[in-house]
Formats: C-alpha cells, structure tokens, sequence
C-alpha cells in the first residue's frame, strides 16, 4: 500500500493575494476553489497559531485561498501582514525553489505569463537528461512578486534508467 497518493497542495506566501490570483488565472488558467481567510474574518493570529504554524511572534495570515490547476497539485496563497518576510531568492537556495507547470501548447503559454506580468530568466530551451525528448521545451520565469515558475512540455514522454523504480506524473489532459 502507498503511503501517499499524491501532492494535494503547495504553499506559497505572497505580498498580495489579489494581484497574485489575476497573475495565476491570467497565465496559467488558476480558478479560485474558494477563500478560507477573508479580511471579512479577524486574522489568524496569536500564540496557538504562531505555535501550530511555526510563525513568528505577532505576524497575521490575514488572507488565504485554494487555487486548481487542472490536474495537478492545488495552489494555498498565504498573505500576511505584521510579518518579517524574505524575498524568493534563486534555485540555488535551500528549501521550496520553483513550481513547475506542464503545459501541452507551450509557445500560448509562455506568451500568457509574459503578457500577464511574469519574467522570463532566459529564452525557452531544451530539457535534460531524462527529458531531452523530441520537441521538448522549458524556461523559468520570474512570477510578479518574485517566486520561479517553470513551463514544461514533455509531449514525447521521458525515458528512465534500468533502476528506476516509477515513472514521473504527467498530468492528463
């Protein structure tokens, strides 16, 4: 028996949940699964939530949603306010570095999150090792706020080492 059946979810803290959800419906095609924190309801905060959460002393979640995508892992934004926060600094840093979306009409894609405020961090190339199928494609791109979102097409499958022990999700369409 598995132990898990899959990603339910990814966190991602942002400056601004409203101008993040236009950034994910806009370039990506996100839809609003619903609102859990309002600025309708008081924030969450104080001691039990600073324990249960790991957050620090006085910081407020005061707004939180659930993206879809589709087939793949939902989206919790997080914004806060009265919180020490750090920039999203590069894939070389330790912890959470990018979300990846794979995506089956790759030019409309990158064309969407550049028209929706994202920056590319170079020109589309290739994938590697394991990925570097026929017509396979990929970038990184800077969201408005700073996080890395990668754009990934894979439409001739990958190939996997003898040892390998499972193949890689593909979303269906």
């Amino acid at each position: 028996m598995n132990t898990t059946r899959g990603i339910n979810h990814i966190g991602l803290t942002v400056p601004n949940i409203e101008a993040a959800t236009l950034f994910f419906k806009e370039a990506l095609g996100g839809r609003i699964a619903y609102d859990s924190q309002t600025t309708a309801n008081p924030p969450r905060e104080g001691r039990f939530v600073e324990h249960v959460l790991g957050i620090e002393k006085g910081a407020k979640i005061i707004k939180k949603r659930m993206l879809v995508f589709n087939h793949g892992p939902n989206i919790e934004l997080f914004e806060f306010k009265e919180a020490n926060q750090r920039n999203p600094e590069s894939l070389q840093d330790i912890g959470y570095t990018h979300l990846s979306f794979y995506v089956d009409n790759f030019d409309y894609a990158f064309k969407r999150i550049k028209l929706a405020g994202g920056v590319p961090i170079s020109e589309p190339h290739a994938n590697t090792k394991y990925e570097d199928t026929k017509d396979n494609k990929t970038v990184y791109v800077r969201a408005p706020w700073g996080s890395l979102i990668e754009l990934q097409t894979i439409p001739n499958g990958y190939y996997y080492p003898e040892d390998s022990e499972a193949e890689v999700f593909i979303p269906e369409k």
